[in-house]
């Protein structure tokens, strides 16, 4: 981010949250010299505060702007000095979670001191309420710290059904657990219809998505390729196919598959690692659960069939009686493919044998090609090689 031109404007005490689409966080004089004080281990005064940049009305040429840069005048020993504190607004274009501004920003404070002639970086920080800084400047990595749970996870369950296929009422009770529990979060409408704007994006072009997932599989299996292009270029006509729908915008898991997943004994059961997002379609989590029933159950027979064929179909009557969303057969291709890619990735599974592969890739094509999702062709599309 660059610095714009100073606002010469009188300086004040205190910049409020602006109201505008650019919102800036408060910055009060107190709280800058606590940070700055901290920061520079030395005893200073913060003579004036003021926006760079000019008014509103003088920069509304720009039309849009990723944040409102504050001019910070100090004294230190005698010397009067000035710094720039920048800030990134909520808005479309990767910025919309907090996560997303605290990427550009970590980023930024080493990057911006790597380049010759660049403006430096004095610190990378957060805002912690009103007035309140602290400085991250300092950190290698960042780390998440969570509560500790006890439980099984869910792909245990389909293990054994692999294994030995003797279905339980318990089986039957946890498949109608989860399907009640996505139902059930799948009611939250998003706040954004920008939010699933990108949710589709990402899910054709991020890194942990399927072309990031596709770019991981190994460069010598040059047959792959062809394969691979072939529908990378069925998902973009898909994500241009979701665009429109934003109404189906809803709160998800991101990662529903049953390694995140963990059943205490019987049906209650506890979450792990949500991911990408708290906004998507739905068919992200019912994709990523039901999946793993065609999985584990092409490793068993190469059919989908048994135990497992009934735990999927008993988990799609539920969900489908519980959230009334028929839609969702007209948009799940891309998610199906998405998951089916990362199950047959030999990075990921790398001693799958290869026939469960081959009718992965049969699947992903097939859903793909399809006008709709048919739950009652899952053979035929896991038989549908080229």
């Amino acid at each position: 981010m660059t610095s714009p031109v100073a606002d010469h404007s009188a300086p004040s005490d205190a910049i409020p949250p602006s109201e505008s689409r650019e919102k800036t966080p408060g910055v009060t004089r107190e709280g800058v010299e606590r940070y700055l004080q901290l920061l520079f281990g030395k005893p200073l005064a913060v003579v004036a505060l003021s926006r760079l940049g000019g008014t509103p009305e003088e920069t509304s040429i720009k039309g849009y702007g990723y944040g409102t840069p504050i001019r910070i005048d100090y004294e230190m020993e005698g010397n009067r000095h000035a710094v720039v504190l920048h800030t990134l607004s909520p808005g479309p274009f990767g910025h919309e979670h907090m996560a997303d501004r605290a990427q550009v920003l970590l980023w930024e404070h080493p990057a911006f001191n790597r380049l010759d002639q660049h403006v430096r970086s004095l610190d990378v920080g957060g805002f912690t309420g009103p007035g309140g800084m602290i400085s991250l400047g300092n950190v290698d990595e960042l780390f998440l710290l969570t509560e500790y749970v006890e439980g099984e996870g869910y792909f245990l369950d389909l293990a054994r059904l692999q294994n030995t296929g003797q279905l339980t009422e318990l089986d039957l009770a946890r498949a109608d657990a989860l399907a009640d529990y996505l139902a059930t979060i799948h009611k939250v409408r998003g706040p954004d219809p920008g939010l699933y704007l990108r949710h589709v994006r990402e899910l054709v072009g991020h890194g942990e998505c399927i072309m990031g997932i596709m770019d991981s599989y190994p460069l010598d299996l040059p047959f792959l390729t062809p394969l691979l292009e072939e529908i990378e270029h069925l998902c973009l006509k898909w994500r241009w196919r979701l665009k429109k729908l934003t109404h189906r915008l809803r709160q998800i898991h991101g990662d529903f598959h049953p390694w995140n997943i963990l059943f205490k004994p019987g049906i209650d059961f506890r979450l792990l690692d949500r991911s990408r997002g708290e906004y998507g379609d739905p068919a992200n989590d019912v994709s990523s659960l039901t999946l793993n029933y065609i999985f584990f159950s092409l490793q068993q027979t190469g059919r989908f069939e048994g135990a497992l064929a009934t735990l999927f179909h008993r988990f799609w009557d539920r969900y489908l009686e519980k959230s009334g969303d028929r839609e969702i057969f007209d948009v799940i291709a891309p998610f199906y493919a998405f998951r089916g890619l990362v199950m047959a990735s030999p990075v990921w599974y790398p001693t799958l044998p290869i026939v469960v592969r081959q009718k992965l890739f049969a699947f992903i094509r097939a859903v793909l090609e399809a006008e709709r999702f048919d739950l009652a062709l899952i053979n035929q599309y896991c038989d549908h090689l080229p």
